[in-house]
């Protein structure tokens, strides 16, 4: 099942919900001020195979999207 991220519109809360692609805009409410409207955000994401490295996997596009502010060693 997928994971998408939403923004909500009254409050800027980004948080994410697991949703079957075919419930991904359904009964979506932001978890601070419960908002039934938020907006669903484009994620980025990243496979990495062990034989990989990361000079090919950020010129493929892939890595991290933190900017450098996590731990995940995607940079």
């Amino acid at each position: 099942m997928p994971l998408y991220e939403y923004q909500c519109a009254a409050c800027d809360t980004r948080f994410e919900k697991l949703a079957s692609f075919a419930r991904a805009d359904q009964d979506v409410v932001c978890p601070i001020c419960g908002n039934t409207h938020p907006r669903r955000l484009i994620s980025i994401f990243a496979t990495l195979s062990p034989s990989s490295d990361r000079a090919s996997a950020s010129a493929s596009g892939g890595g991290c999207a933190c900017g450098g502010a996590c731990s995940c060693g995607g940079h």
